[in-house]
């Protein structure tokens, strides 16, 4: 296929970049015969396919009061990433695969990893997104002494795209530098949100209490 401008200046400027940080990524791979950490990464790739289980986690803290903020944020940093990434830097760039061209200095690798096939375009990572999107909130707003172990899972999930060979190391900053933004935002808007978002299960209990006393 005919390379977008956007999507030739990528593989062109930041190729020396994508090969040598793919290159140490598999470095690990190396060092452990792929026992241990191929499983490892299978498994928290799959963690970020369409974003599913970020977003039945989101809505699931959203739901419960004491984690409501935490969801509220989450929530809104994966909506707004999402659009960004999906609707809109996907399709404008249309970045293929490393994998897609089976002379490159990928496709190789890729073969090793499994094969794993994507649908979508390549820049930026929608995994990568997903998971800073949803777990910046989750640091801004926690505990700094744990929820420091939130971007450890991001950032791992970013990893996980680069040794899978899905992904050049450029689309992971790239969902990097997306979901951070939307993540900040999340946090942001659940931090100015009203109080009364926060207690609205306490205010519907109430209404009905009203209501049961009006009826007797």
């Amino acid at each position: 296929m005919e390379l977008t401008a956007a999507a030739y200046w990528l593989n062109t400027a930041l190729a020396g970049f994508d090969e040598r940080v793919t290159l140490a990524v598999h470095k690990l791979y190396e060092l452990t015969h792929g026992v241990v950490l191929t499983p490892l990464m299978n498994f928290i790739s799959l963690l970020g396919a369409e974003g599913i289980f970020l977003i039945i986690l989101s809505l699931a803290l959203l739901f419960v009061k004491k984690t409501r903020r935490f969801g509220t944020g989450m929530a809104i940093g994966l909506a707004l990433g999402a659009i960004l990434v999906n609707v809109f830097l996907k399709n404008f760039i249309a970045r293929p695969r490393p994998y897609a061209d089976v002379e490159g200095f990928f496709y190789p690798l890729w073969v090793m990893m499994g094969q794993h096939v994507e649908s979508d375009m390549s820049f930026p990572s929608g995994h990568t997104n997903a998971a800073f999107a949803t777990m910046v909130p989750v640091f801004i707003l926690g505990d700094k002494r744990r929820s420091w172990l939130a971007l450890v899972f991001a950032v791992l999930m970013g990893v996980s795209r680069i040794y899978l060979v899905v992904h050049y190391p450029s689309d992971v900053v790239g969902g990097l530098i997306t979901g951070t933004v939307s993540g900040i935002v999340g946090a942001l808007v659940a931090i100015n949100l009203p109080k009364k978002w926060y207690r609205w299960d306490v205010l519907r209990k109430g209404e009905k209490e009203t209501c049961s006393d009006l009826a007797s």
